[in-house]
């Protein structure tokens, strides 16, 4: 069993840290108080390639797998650019899975390019208001009407739907009361985002200003259908696809973010005296830091065995989710333990840990909760039974 990482994967991390380092520390805190979509961040991944990490060669990816994308956006966040700055490619990395593995080959050469180059962003639409992540209650309706399916519905925290061209949507196309399993009736589609038809609103946050999050009111938008991903009616099975992948890597996103907390804390430590000795000296402040260190470790070997996991066509869903789980506790832990090292020069941003723990926040909370993942492993693994 080998845990270092190959000559390429390291030519990997060094790369994208090196891309990083033209976007410092004063480029996120001002995007953190304006706003605004890293576009020039964007364009620099987009420009060196990186985009299309987990893209088939031949649709003008790389074809690498989730393990290298998951030490690809851990070195983004590692970088201090957070969550900010690997929210901005998120969708890019593990988005059109689905149209990877269940879309035509029209539908590849058509959709996986402009993605891979960077000609085109996507949003992500699944999650509505009133369901959560009770994904098969979902109500968004497509109807099929000649050629076309016609949608109406809401969703919301919907990510880059801002600065988006496409849309992954995930509606019903068969009434819930109309179906024998919940699960079924539900079909995927990827396709123009037309704002004549798709009413997008910024929800204002605490965190992650550079990356918007948005609730879209849809009415009367028409797809064609030849953008419906597979079956229909199958669109739950094909969403799977994309799902494990995005928990494996914000996992890797979070432990990034709570090495770059942890190395300034670090270094704040060894730097600040008070009572004549460094702060760092006192054991008060060494071993929680140690411990945060234990925890993303140990978080990012669980990582490590999902993507493996995934790459392998194995099984993934329980190291997925328990990575998501692991990752999220242990990069919040680290953000909060290096703004109370600070001490009060924490709580200001120009330190930068607030800002890492406001955006730790976001990998504890989604894409799935962490109770949602204890009920899982409980019920998958543990054979208990089911608790909601």
């Amino acid at each position: 069993m080998d845990f270092s990482l190959s000559e390429e994967q390291e030519a990997i991390r060094e790369s994208v840290a090196g891309i990083c380092s033209a976007y410092g520390d004063d480029y996120w805190l001002k995007k953190d108080k304006e706003g605004g979509f890293p576009r020039d961040f964007y364009d620099a991944f987009a420009k060196a390639g990186w985009l299309g990490i987990c893209v088939p060669e031949a649709y003008g990816g790389s074809g690498l797998g989730i393990l290298d994308a998951a030490i690809m956006m851990r070195a983004i966040s590692e970088s201090g650019a957070g969550l900010s700055g690997a929210s901005a490619l998120h969708i890019n990395i593990f988005g059109l899975n689905p149209v990877v593995v269940f879309g035509t080959e029209e539908q590849r050469q058509r959709m996986l390019p402009p993605i891979a180059d960077g000609r085109e962003k996507a949003c992500f639409a699944v999650t509505e208001p009133d369901t959560g992540l009770n994904t098969t209650q979902l109500t968004t309706r497509a109807v099929k009407k000649g050629d076309r399916y016609v949608v109406d519905g809401q969703k919301v925290w919907i990510s880059t739907a801002q600065v988006a061209d496409k849309i992954l949507l995930l509606a019903r196309t068969t009434p819930l009361d109309e179906v024998k399993n919940p699960s079924h009736g539900l079909s995927l589609f990827y396709t123009d985002l037309d704002r004549t038809k798709i009413k997008v609103h910024e929800i204002e946050k605490m965190g992650r200003k550079a990356v918007d999050s948005n609730e879209l009111f849809i009415e009367g938008f028409e797809i064609p259908k030849e953008d419906r991903i597979g079956e229909e009616g199958e669109g739950f099975k094909y969403i799977l696809e994309g799902m494990n992948p995005e928990r494996i890597l914000i996992a890797a996103e979070a432990i990034g973010l709570g090495h770059a907390a942890l190395s300034r804390a670090s270094a704040y430590a060894a730097e600040r005296i008070v009572f004549n000795r460094p702060i760092g000296q006192n054991q008060a402040i060494q071993h929680p830091l140690a411990r945060n260190w234990m925890n993303l470790e140990a978080a990012w070997m669980m990582v490590q065995r999902a993507a493996w996991e995934y790459d392998s066509g194995m099984p993934c869903a329980a190291s997925a989710n328990s990575s998501k789980y692991l990752a999220g506790e242990a990069g919040y832990d680290a953000c909060q333990q290096a703004v109370m090292t600070h001490g009060g020069f924490g709580y200001a941003r120009e330190y930068h840990v607030e800002r890492y723990l406001r955006e730790s926040l976001i990998p504890r909370i989604v894409p799935v909760s962490p109770q949602l993942v204890l009920s899982f492993v409980a019920e998958r693994v543990l054979g208990l039974p089911k608790s909601y």
